[in-house]
Order: C-alpha cells, then sequence, then structure tokens
C-alpha cells in the first residue's frame, strides 16, 4: 500500500448509475476509505446555493454579541448542546483556539439521572429565537437532514465495498439515530497552538463543508501532515472510530487537526446511530483481517484516549473502543468538556469513581 500524499477526490456520480457503475463506486470508496480515510466529495448533489445561504447564517451567529451568543452556553445544558467560547473544548487534554455551536438529533431526553450515563446525551438544542437570528433553527435542521441523506448513501455503498448486506448499518443504526452538527469560527491560530489539536472522530461518518480557506491537514502513515484543499463547493468525507473499530481497523479513522493563518468558517457533519448500538465488529471476509495484519499503519491504529488516560498522563491513540455508542460518544465528551460533565452529571462521576475504588 502506498503512502498518501494527496486527498483522494470521489464523484457520486457512479453511485447513481447503473449496477456496474454503483459496484465501481463501492470499490473504490472501499479502498480510498482503507488507504486514506479522508477524501473530497464532488457531485454530491447539495446546491452551491443552499451552502452559500448557510455559510452567511453561520457567519450571522459569530458576528452577534457575546451576550446574545452567551443565551444558549453550552455550559447550560445537561446535553452538551449550544454555543462555546474559544477555549472550551479541550482535544487531547490540549485547549482548542475556536468558537462553536453544537447541535444534535433532537429526542424527548431520558429520564434526569438516568445510567448508564450516555442516555443523558439526548434531548433538546439551544436556538436562538427568530427574532435574534431568523431561521436558525430551520437552517441547522435543514443542513443535517441534507447531510444525513448523503450520509446514508455512503454507508451502503460501505457496506457493499465490505461485502456485508447494503442495509447493514441502517439496521445497526436503530431507532433513535443520533447525529451531531458543527458550526464552526476559527480565527487565526496563534503559534504553538492549532484551531482543533491532532484527534480521530469518535463517530462513524464525518462530512464537512469550508468556506474556501484552508488549515485542515491529515496525518498521513509517515507522520506528515497533508493538507485537506478546501475547494468550494465540495465536501470533505472522514471516518470515525467506530467504523474502524466494527471493521477490525480495515476501514481506518485517520488522525486530523486544523491550524489556520487566517479566518476560517466550517461546517461538520457527524452521523451516528442510536446512544444504545452495540458496535459488534462485522462478520468479514478473512481476507479484510488478512489486509490489516500485513499493514503495520492498520495494526496500530488506536483509539482517542479517555478522559481518566489523559489525566493518567497518556495522550492521543492509546484508548480502546467502547462497545456501545453511547459509551464511546460519552467518553468524548467527557475528555472534551469536563467542566460540562462536573456542572451536569457529577453523580455519575462519583459512580464512576466509586466503582474504581471498589
Amino acid at each position: 500500500m502506498e503512502v498518501f500524499r494527496s486527498i483522494p477526490v470521489i464523484s457520486m456520480t457512479g453511485w447513481t448509475g447503473d449496477e456496474a457503475a454503483r459496484a465501481a463506486f463501492a470499490g473504490e470508496l472501499r479502498r480510498v476509505c482503507h488507504e486514506v480515510g479522508f477524501f473530497v466529495l464532488v457531485d454530491h448533489g447539495i446546491e452551491q446555493q443552499f451552502l452559500d445561504d448557510y455559510f452567511a447564517l453561520v457567519r450571522q451567529f459569530f458576528a452577534l454579541p457575546l451576550e446574545t451568543k452567551a443565551t444558549i452556553e453550552k455550559l447550560n445544558s445537561p446535553h452538551f448542546r449550544g454555543w462555546e467560547r474559544i477555549g472550551s473544548e479541550l482535544t487531547d487534554n490540549k485547549v482548542d483556539y475556536r468558537e462553536q455551536v453544537d447541535c444534535s438529533s433532537e429526542y424527548e431526553p431520558y429520564a434526569p439521572g438516568a445510567m448508564p450515563a450516555y442516555l443523558r446525551i439526548d434531548g433538546p438544542n439551544q436556538w436562538l429565537r427568530d427574532d435574534v437570528l431568523p431561521g436558525m433553527r430551520a437552517g441547522v435542521l435543514g443542513f443535517m437532514q441534507r447531510m444525513g441523506a448523503i450520509a446514508d448513501q455512503l454507508m451502503e455503498a460501505l457496506a457493499i465495498g465490505l461485502g456485508v448486506a447494503p442495509d447493514t448499518f441502517r439496521v445497526r443504526f436503530g431507532e433513535r439515530p443520533h447525529s451531531l452538527t458543527k458550526l464552526i469560527s476559527y480565527p487565526p491560530t496563534p503559534s504553538g497552538m492549532a484551531g482543533v489539536n491532532s484527534h480521530h472522530d469518535a463517530g462513524f461518518l464525518t462530512l464537512l463543508a469550508q468556506n474556501g480557506v484552508g488549515g485542515l491537514q491529515a496525518q498521513n502513515p509517515d507522520g506528515e501532515w497533508i493538507d485537506v484543499p478546501p475547494t468550494p463547493g465540495t465536501l470533505v468525507v472522514n471516518l470515525g472510530e467506530m467504523l474502524q473499530s466494527m471493521t477490525g481497523n480495515y476501514y481506518v479513522a485517520t488522525t486530523h487537526r486544523v491550524i489556520t493563518q487566517q479566518e476560517r468558517f466550517s461546517v461538520a457533519y457527524f452521523h451516528g446511530p442510536d446512544l444504545r448500538a452495540p458496535l459488534d465488529p462485522l462478520d468479514l471476509d478473512p481476507s479484510f483481517g488478512e489486509a490489516v495484519a500485513a499493514s503495520p499503519w492498520h495494526r496500530r491504529a488506536g483509539f482517542m484516549a479517555t478522559r481518566d488516560q489523559l489525566l493518567a498522563g497518556a495522550s492521543g491513540t492509546t484508548g480502546r473502543s467502547a462497545g456501545v455508542f453511547g459509551q464511546q460518544l460519552w467518553n468524548y465528551y467527557c475528555r472534551s468538556y469536563p467542566k460540562n460533565v462536573e456542572q451536569h452529571h457529577a453523580d455519575a462521576l462519583a459512580v464512576r469513581t466509586a466503582g474504581k475504588a471498589e
């Protein structure tokens, strides 16, 4: 396998063709997701006007006064939704230099104090009123719906590439699929810092739109940082740790980061299943395991360290996959937003600490 030095481009047109074209698309997608884990998607069907309008909404939000944005501050949400100030998120226990808004799939929350604690992630988003920012809720939910439709198609093609039933992931995703979107504003990155530090995504599949400003980089097996082009009208797609886990490291979650020299906006969509969805490995042909065994990069691919591991001095991808999607997502929130966890879920921390002491 050759080490990638650039980010591949994949066109969705093959997926809309005849049976042979769809099979060829699935085969190419399988190869790219095995060898790189990152690609630029073109011909995806999202109108440029929609993306332009959405980025206009994003710019409007971040231009609002701090006191207005603070009315939906993430620290107010036990479900980890809302706006956060620069420096609020930690990645690999390092401060990220970005401002953002998080929104997720909305469901009736579980009862207060629900256990396992990851069930508490489900709940409502925080929205600005339409008289403050017209169209915020409709715009964000519309973006999530469109990205989710593309992600569903890619997940079907990924399944076909693995030789399993096309609806494998759709069935695994369960009755309350939980996806996340981020609206992100990156000021120029100060020296020695990162807009977002090097990491893997925790979920299954990430779709990202950029505003034409670079800064996103993926790390290849040689440790080199490869620029991901911010080509207007395209979507960047990368895999998360859950696909890596379920495929025995055949599909790989590639380490990436953002360092930018100028103001940058991006909008990311993270496709995910029911919080209760098990992450049991897929029953794959032995050839996939053999390919992993033959590649040091794939064999050594790990998972982001948990908060406890970070506090014990670990870093990077020294962790292990959780057995349930919600636990993997809970691990992300615990290491990235410890203040939120302490403020809203101290009882869950006490249970975890007591369990360790026994």
